[in-house]
């Protein structure tokens, strides 16, 4: 018979990989402000486009490797590889002197979030009751929209009193504590399902690469998220048309990451409650305010008033796919549905970031209309999830299944 769920469900492990995650994202989220007017200054200026599409491009092809290796090898092996590659790129990219070894190294960095964040959602999905799996999505939001929100300012803060090879260095030292946080957590993969690594494992079939029945949240992602890599990839240059330079470069992802802060784990709860899809169609229209505001965005204050909106309706968005994604997926192939999801995420985060260099190509007038496309994107997101059926809450497919009853030493 199914276990009953605890009270407080959430043990100590789950507290560990908030931790974990919010260091994971720290570490390469400080690098963002500083490293378009790095690569300017290596003399690949017009290549800004490259520096988030080329770390999204090796996400996305490794997403269907560590979703079956999660499946199969375990959760945490796989997202101790994702914190070492952190680690080892944060180490060398102060050795990465030229254009083409600089945007190689972002290459290598992106299998990171290629493996690490796909172990995460699957670790948590095994240890979190089913009734509580949009909460527990927002809690583990939280603690990684912590790490991007600190981590831009605190990579400001260190490039400009210290220097820019410090920065590398605190980014590469932080991925470490990931990883030994990670090392102090037990597998939740079932003994009846792991298997030691082979080389066999990275043969891939069709049918492993992508979830099916995830196909409705991974649309939904790929173009609530377009938005995101095109922010990414202008807002600094967008900033400092503005007058915001120094430290103060990073003010756009403070206001965006404090106003998404607020509202996850609101948004996880709500989406318990009234269902995945009625959150996601506000949380689209949300965001699609937010872009019109920067679209036009004349001065700062109107430029970080679409920062919070931006950041509210992210925040709606995020814990509620990650849940809904979950919702959809057969137990046995969680890793390879979140692995989906994620893949439509980096295309969407790479398309909008190689796009928006190409639209933007360092001419401040052009800034307008990258923002007009990601918000044609959010729009059509929108017209897709009112025309799908509006579901009840938590409709999931495998929700007879038993939740984990932790041990009573772990419940906290």
């Amino acid at each position: 018979m199914p276990t009953i769920a605890p009270a407080r469900p959430y043990t100590i492990g789950f507290w560990l990989m908030c931790l974990s995650s919010f260091l994971f994202f720290l570490s390469f989220n400080l690098l963002l402000p500083e490293l378009p007017d790095h690569l300017t200054r290596l003399g690949g200026g017009e290549y800004k486009g490259y520096i988030i599409a080329l770390f999204t491009l090796t996400a996305a092809i490794s997403r269907p490797f560590s979703g079956k290796l999660a499946d199969t090898v375990g959760r945490i092996p796989v997202m101790v590889f994702g914190s070492l590659v952190c680690f080892v790129c944060g180490f060398f990219y102060p050795w990465a002197l030229t254009v083409t070894g600089f945007l190689g190294l972002r290459l290598l960095h992106g299998f990171s979030t290629g493996f690490k964040p796909t172990g995460t959602a699957a670790f948590i999905a095994d240890i979190v009751p089913v009734e509580r799996r949009g909460e527990a999505m927002g809690l583990l939001g939280i603690t990684g929209a912590l790490g991007m929100a600190f981590g831009p300012a605190f990579g400001s803060w260190l490039a400009s009193h210290f220097s820019l090879n410090t920065m590398f260095y605190c980014s590469s030292g932080v991925a470490l504590l990931s990883l030994l946080v990670q090392g102090t957590l037990t597998e939740t993969l079932p003994v009846a399902q792991r298997q030691r690594f082979s080389p066999a494992l990275l043969t891939m079939k069709w049918s492993e690469v992508l979830e099916p029945r995830v196909l409705s949240p991974a649309v939904v992602t790929l173009l609530c998220l377009f938005p995101f890599g095109a922010v990414l990839t202008v807002i600094p240059d967008q900033s400092r048309l503005l007058g915001l330079t120094g430290s103060d470069k990073g003010l756009f992802y403070i206001c965006f990451t404090v106003a998404s802060l607020a509202v996850r784990l609101v948004a996880g709860k709500a989406s318990d409650t009234h269902g995945r899809v009625p959150v996601l169609r506000w949380s689209a229209g949300v965001v699609a305010l937010g872009l019109a505001l920067l679209v036009w965005a004349p001065t700062v204050p109107w430029f970080l008033a679409a920062a919070v909106v931006f950041g509210i309706g992210t925040g709606l968005n995020s814990p509620t796919l990650y849940a809904w994604t979950i919702d959809l997926s057969h137990p046995e192939h969680r890793g390879r549905a979140v692995a989906t999801m994620y893949i439509a995420l980096e295309i969407g985060i790479g398309l909008g970031a190689l796009l928006a260099g190409w639209i933007f190509s360092n001419v401040p007038g052009h800034l307008p209309y990258v923002h007009a496309l990601s918000l044609l994107c959010v729009l059509t997101a929108l017209v897709y999830l009112i025309i799908l059926p509006t579901e009840g809450p938590i409709q999931v497919l495998n929700a007879a299944e038993p939740t984990p009853e932790p041990a009573a030493e772990e419940v906290v």
